[in-house]
């Protein structure tokens, strides 16, 4: 074995940790996997108005239907979600993020060789489009797949106090990939120009590293044991667990996951108590899928896949609206830091209301901004330009660093399986757009407000007071539940660690003292 299995996790161990720790592994892993989600949305960005690639689906560049090629994806990654998280909870964690590497191998292949011909002229009779839609739903499938099935895996590898910091960090790898590809695309499009096949082909190949990797790689890490032991697999959870940690702290949380599913196994729950009014799950699975529908609603699914484009409704030319596009993706990464350091200490509830009243003021301030750009004479441009770009990168900022991880949390904190809703895309609404981007972000806001509980700082377990309580008190309202309980985290009591006071939510994540 050329990688022998990396141990000394364990800041107890008498053996000096290894610089590869499985955890470290883990989080490269997940990151790496969550990275995929954000390198497709970068790519399609500027594929979407490469004339080649126009010219090969034989559509033109303000045709619907470049957004129907765009917008399949979407579909076949709420498929590949429900899919996965099934199959997670049947075969295990692992074989479902497997299965979903190959389908997202398969798609990437059939969208790069659709139209494929040595000139770039032939457009295959019209199957070319037939090929790109299909690798479109498949690959959505695999990562759909992957962004459903991931969060879970990697929270249940990770103590309670520093879940929201482990994810928010992966999904800076979400904005990484979103980067890496908007930037590989822009620099062959001024290589080799918009009329050249290969300015498209190259970005869509190059995500083939992704999976690649992650399938050849997965065989290092563990299963899930909270996933062994829901099975009855206790030995194989003990082996997962040792590859965590030293033995006695391996006996130790095993004994945590033993104690918590026999109060599971207790309620026994299928999808039909999900998904009827009178099921036990259904209202968990309401703040699930709303949250997701939330996140769609504030517009960021439009201003990554459309960010050139958006730009260019305040005034930019088209080069110019790619370069500030890289630039805000660059902001974008950066500020995903302050996520990851905010998520444990300020909790889910309060970033998302904060987030949805913010980005409501940055989109109406865009609207007007629009307006004056397209629509009104005799206004000096560049101050549009410069006032807008300003506003767009707040709005950017604000929702990676209060939307973007934190919906994909709550649902590993109050229920195992993660639902995720179709996002709408809009499309030829010109400045407009940004109007509606207002109001559902109100709506978002109102509702995380009335309904989200706060799940930070607590574990499943004490989460599923809030619903036993709110069945009880027959109201789903946050501040009547409990007298408003669950509005905030709960107060932190200090640990005493080596004679230190230790606050879990503010320790790197992949410092070897971290578990």
């Amino acid at each position: 074995m050329p990688f022998p299995p990396s141990r000394g996790d364990d800041p107890t161990s008498p053996r000096k940790p290894s610089l590869l720790t499985k955890k470290r592994e883990i989080v490269i892993f997940s990151s790496a996997a969550i990275a995929l989600y954000g390198y497709d949305q970068g790519m399609m960005s500027l594929i979407n108005t490469n004339h080649s690639y126009l010219r090969t689906m034989n559509i033109s560049n303000n045709s619907p239907v470049v957004g129907i090629i765009v917008s399949v994806y979407y579909l076949g990654c709420a498929v590949g979600a429900v899919m996965a998280s099934y199959w997670a909870d049947r075969k295990g964690r692992k074989p479902s993020i497997s299965a979903c590497l190959v389908a997202s191998i398969v798609g990437n292949l059939l969208m790069f060789v659709a139209g494929i011909s040595p000139n770039g002229s032939s457009r295959w009779n019209g199957a070319a489009i037939v090929f790109m839609i299909a690798g479109r739903v498949i690959l959505g499938l695999g990562v759909g797949g992957i962004d459903a099935t991931i969060p879970v895996y990697s929270s249940e590898l990770t103590k309670d106090r520093s879940r929201g910091r482990a994810l928010a960090q992966e999904f800076q790898m979400n904005i990484f990939g979103l980067l890496v590809a908007f930037s590989i695309n822009l620099g062959v499009i001024i290589a080799l120009g918009k009329d050249s096949q290969w300015a498209w082909r190259i970005p869509i190949v190059v995500m083939q590293a992704f999976p690649i990797l992650l399938i050849s790689s997965i065989s290092r890490l563990p299963e899930s044991p909270r996933w062994f032991v829901s099975q009855g697999r206790d030995d194989d959870a003990v082996k997962a667990l040792t590859d965590l940690f030293d033995e006695s702290k391996a006996k130790e949380t095993l004994d945590e996951l033993l104690g918590a599913q026999t109060d599971e196994s207790d309620k026994k729950t299928g999808y039909i108590d999900m998904i009827l009014p009178q099921g036990s799950q259904f209202h968990p699975t309401m703040v699930t899928v709303m949250g997701q529908i939330n996140q769609a609603l504030t517009g960021y699914g439009a201003v990554s896949v459309y960010g050139p484009q958006i730009f260019q409704l305040l005034g930019f030319g088209v080069r110019s609206a790619e370069l500030v596009t890289l630039g805000n993706y660059v902001s974008y990464f950066f500020m995903m830091t302050v996520a990851w350091i905010t998520i444990d200490s300020l909790g889910r509830r309060k970033l998302m209301i904060w987030g949805s009243a913010g980005l409501s003021i940055c989109f109406a301030l865009l609207t007007l901004f629009g307006g004056l750009s397209l629509d009104v004479a005799h206004v000096p441009i560049l101050a549009v330009e410069i006032l807008g770009s300003v506003v767009l990168f707040v709005a950017t900022a604000i929702f990676g660093i209060c939307w973007l991880a934190t919906v994909w949390l709550i649902p590993t904190e109050i229920y195992p399986n993660g639902a995720r809703a179709l996002g709408s895309m809009f499309n030829n609404f010109k400045y407009w757009l940004f109007l509606v981007f207002a109001a559902t972000n109100a709506f978002a806001g109102w509702w995380t407000w009335s309904y989200s509980p706060e799940t930070g700082g607590r574990s499943f377990e004490e989460n599923q007071e809030f619903f036993t309580s709110a069945l009880e008190e027959s109201s789903w309202v946050v501040k009547k539940v409990e007298g408003g309980k669950f509005l905030n985290m709960p107060r932190e009591n200090g640990s005493s660690e080596r004679g230190k006071v230790t606050r879990s939510e503010v320790t790197p994540l992949l410092r070897s003292e971290s578990v």
